[in-house]
């Protein structure tokens, strides 16, 4: 009896050994791991990167580890990265996917038929030893949760549908933020001045800069010369349709005596009383010395459109009518323009039974924008 109970518990003993045996088997092969993994969430046409529901890029990069024949690349997006099932992110879209760009290990198109789980495939092939690759998928529409952390599981195979076991296996994590916006007004602008100099710092006129305005003629009237002075004005402006601006004021007059305004645009005439303006750099000289200058920077009918307007443009030609546009930001269509200094040049010439006196005038520049 005792025979039949030993062999009975030496049977059992040796089953239970039989079933931790099973149990304890030495472990499968493990997938290699991918190193040097990389997700950078790229902005789409009109989202940005990690704008949540946002239709982004996605920028794989990473190292394979070689050695492998490989025939397709899964990458699966989970709300984990790895252990437990594979949960598709909430709002997350991938079945628009297209392949962006690919380098290193290349030849690949991509299957977007599953939403979540896009693969790249190809005609398996060798890959070489720790190969840096990357690989972009296109129109991909982010989660829909806000600073949201989301997890894309990166595996390799040598069948070219991304079944079977993996070859080489890695997890790569991102996350959706909130889009920060700034605000700003511009408002209607209008940028105008006058003076002695107005300076250009870097090449932008600087109205801050303009000095005072009392400005005396360089010599004195003679019927036998021409006297001559200068001053200078810079504008800019966003209006719709620009700006004109229009010289205001008496000819030059002492008591009740005047220097006439020449009425039309003319050459000047010694020994002829008259006092003229203009916009452009002149030959006229007194001595050696031209006066004016053309406005600066010049008018490219883009950003600078300011521009002397006719009867003021004309090189070594003047005139002077109370009222009159001077000149405009019309070079290429009247619009806004970024600044300019004009320079005006006056001229004074007077007949020799030109009555004696301390001649003034007080010019105004009006610079009207129109929005």
């Amino acid at each position: 009896m005792r025979s039949v109970r030993g062999k009975a518990y030496l049977l059992a003993t040796l089953l239970v050994f039989a079933a931790i045996t099973s149990v304890y088997q030495a472990p499968d092969a493990y997938a290699a791991q991918i190193t040097s993994r990389s997700l950078r969430l790229v902005a789409g046409a009109t989202d940005g990167g990690s704008k949540p529901s946002g239709t982004v890029n996605h920028l794989f990069t990473f190292t394979l580890p070689g050695g492998n024949t490989v025939g397709s690349i899964k990458f699966e997006y989970c709300t984990v990265a790895q252990v437990t099932a594979c949960v598709t992110p909430t709002g997350l879209t991938t079945t628009g996917a297209t392949l962006g760009g690919e380098t290193g290990v290349t030849g690949f198109s991509v299957n977007n038929a599953t939403n979540g789980a896009p693969y790249l495939t190809r005609t398996a092939a060798a890959v070489g030893t720790s190969v840096p690759v990357t690989y972009q998928l296109n129109s991909v529409v982010n989660p829909s949760q806000t600073n949201y952390t989301f997890f894309v599981r990166i595996s390799t195979y040598t069948a070219t549908n991304a079944t079977g076991s993996p070859l080489d296996t890695g997890s790569v994590a991102a996350s959706t933020a909130n889009p920060i916006q700034l605000e700003g007004v511009m408002p209607e602008s209008l940028i105008f001045c006058t003076g002695v100099a107005i300076s250009a710092p870097g090449g932008i006129p600087d109205c801050s800069t303009a000095t005072n305005s009392v400005i005396n003629f360089n010599q004195l009237f003679s019927p036998s010369d021409t006297a001559t002075a200068e001053s200078k004005m810079a504008a800019s402006t966003n209006a719709t349709t620009g700006y004109a601006i229009t010289v205001n004021g008496t000819t030059m007059t002492s008591g009740s005596n005047t220097i006439p305004g020449m009425a039309a645009a003319a050459t000047i005439t010694r020994g002829t009383s008259e006092f003229g303006m203009n916009l452009v750099a002149n030959t006229v000289a007194t001595s050696t010395t031209p006066i004016g200058a053309n406005v600066a920077p010049s008018p490219d009918a883009t950003n600078l459109r300011g521009q002397p307007v006719a009867g003021y443009n004309t090189v070594d030609t003047f005139k002077f009518v109370s009222g009159d546009t001077v000149a405009q930001s019309n070079n290429g269509g009247a619009g806004p323009t970024n600044a300019q200094i004009y320079t005006a040049s006056y001229i004074v010439n007077v007949a020799g039974n030109q009555l004696s006196g301390t001649y003034t005038t007080t010019l105004t520049y009006i610079c009207t924008p129109t929005f």
